[in-house]
């Protein structure tokens, strides 16, 4: 555990310098199209993902990448760490995030954030605000773009029971574009509330993507089964692979309080 607590806290002091230079390499996209911000985006996100390989021997397995369609779309993820909140952003074209509206008065992070015409929400201003937020969503979407959205709304502990939210069968709703799910353990390599980092392999996997044009409670069903299905079954090779590497499985593999 000494060499994981070492790992762990030379990948985040490299993560949060490596943040810094991209902030600043992006400097230039204020006055370019969205498109170059986003490019510097996904530099990051890849950057950080082989700095997290290289420091904590954590691999990344993708699976499915042949199901993603392109054009409009949204992406429905399991969310049980920080790391999907970027790591999933190089294999969409347009990518599209929902940020809480607090995180846009934050210099330049912020201001990246309305330059690539991501889309706030006041948590705090009840249905109107969530109303608004979905409209806006879905006329992104209706351009092209990738809406990466997780339907429980926050990170839940592996392990945790599914909460998924009625948000995202609202857009998928409206926008007409395909959903493709995705399930991943990374709660498992980067928990919740602790900075640790563990070794071993997280897994990504693009499932078979569902139609436009399902009711919304047939949607919010298919979805939740699919993804839940999937995560059950990737922490559990997630857990066998720890047991072999730590001789038990470490305390980050049970539910979280």
């Amino acid at each position: 555990m000494t060499s994981i607590f070492v790992r762990s806290l030379i990948y985040n002091v490299l993560f949060y310098v490596l943040l810094v230079f991209w902030i600043l390499v992006a400097i230039p996209t204020f006055v370019l199209p969205p498109r170059a911000f986003m490019a510097i985006a996904k530099a990051w996100a890849t950057s950080s993902i082989w700095l997290m390989r290289v420091v904590c021997n954590t691999k990344v397995d993708y699976r499915g990448l042949e199901k993603i369609p392109a054009g409009p779309l949204i992406v429905a993820s399991k969310h049980q760490s920080m790391w999907e909140t970027f790591a999933l952003m190089p294999f969409f074209d347009r990518p599209l995030f929902i940020y809480k509206r607090e995180l846009g008065q934050i210099p330049f992070f912020g201001w990246y954030l309305k330059k690539s015409k991501m889309v706030g929400v006041d948590r705090d201003g009840g249905a109107r605000s969530l109303i608004d937020m979905a409209k806006r969503a879905t006329e992104e979407v209706q351009l092209g773009r990738q809406l990466i959205i997780f339907p429980e709304g926050t990170r839940r502990p592996v392990d945790a029971p599914p909460d998924y939210k009625p948000g995202v069968a609202q857009i998928y709703a409206k926008c007409g574009a395909p959903c493709l799910p995705v399930a991943l353990n990374s709660g498992l390599f980067w928990p919740r509330r602790t900075f640790l980092r563990y070794p071993g392999t997280l897994v990504v996997e693009f499932l078979d993507p569902l139609p436009p044009g399902l009711p919304r409670k047939e949607f919010i069903a298919a979805i939740s089964t699919s993804i839940e299905a999937a995560t059950d079954r990737i922490v559990a090779e997630a857990r066998a692979e720890q047991a072999t590497i730590f001789g038990r499985v470490p305390n980050v593999a049970v539910k979280e309080s």
